[in-house]
């Protein structure tokens, strides 16, 4: 029987470019999202069978949504070879505003709790078989904090530092985790920023070079690598310094700028 990847946020962008990537290398596919009828219309006209690629409607911001999915797709198509998390949500807040409060914690909600939450129903089945890859789709925007982009900063980097500890805490069990963090890929998402986009990439591209990321097991990597030295470069730039080459920088839409 052919491999199969779970991935959520197939609906759209980076998701749906990683399942259009397995699914011509002829893997199957399980596509998590909540919009669950734009995935199944997108298969259709893809001519994917039912055998190989199914659709689960799962909401990442509900624990036991996403837990209830991944269950239905372990009676249904096995255990995973490779689960990524991918679905995530980009919004600006401003801390002085009540209301964006709220927005940080429904970014932490999905960004992380859920992220967690897609891994944790295939742990011990991956583990008993001895066998497995959890991919974390984080961000380059988690290596330094951008103004104005405090939620989704915060809630990558969190990505970034809890998939270093699930890796260790897996260590020897033959489960693999690996954490990619893209720099600006072409989504329906990063069409609202109104900011530079330096190396901007398509999903498909984007696909493409992280599968071979994905099958090699490494643990960590950006993509594209010049974002990579970039965000490495902001990083060792002093306070002071990242302060006033940040000052004025266009700030990415909040809630009710959308």
């Amino acid at each position: 029987m052919s491999r199969l990847a779970f991935i959520t946020g197939a609906s759209s962008g980076i998701g749906q470019a990683l399942a259009a990537h397995y699914e011509q290398a002829g893997w199957r596919v399980a596509l998590v999202a909540r919009r669950a009828a734009e995935m199944q219309q997108w298969l259709d006209a893809r001519g994917a069978s039912q055998e190989r690629c199914r659709v689960f409607a799962a909401d990442v911001g509900e624990v036991d949504s996403i837990v209830a999915a991944a269950n239905d797709c372990m009676a249904t198509m096995g255990v995973p070879d490779v689960v990524i998390a991918n679905a995530g949500i980009s919004v600006g807040i401003d801390t002085a505003d009540r209301a964006d409060l709220d927005v940080m914690a429904s970014t932490f909600a999905i960004n992380n709790v859920g992220l967690a939450a897609t891994f944790h129903p295939f742990i011990e089945p991956m583990r008993s078989r001895g066998h497995g890859t959890l991919v974390a789709i984080a961000s380059v925007a988690g290596i330094r904090g951008l103004p104005g982009h405090g939620a989704y900063c915060a809630s990558k980097a969190a990505v970034i530092s809890y998939c270093e500890s699930l890796r260790g805490e897996l260590r020897g069990s033959g489960v693999r985790v690996v954490t990619i963090s893209p720099g600006y890929i072409d989504t329906p998402l990063t069409r609202r920023n109104r900011y530079p986009m330096p190396f901007l990439m398509s999903a498909e591209e984007f696909a493409k070079r992280a599968c071979r990321v994905i099958d090699a097991g490494v643990s960590y990597r950006v993509i594209p690598w010049q974002m990579g030295i970039a965000a490495k470069l902001l990083r060792m730039l002093p306070d002071a310094l990242f302060d006033r080459v940040m000052a004025g920088q266009p700030r990415k839409r909040r809630r009710t700028e959308l």
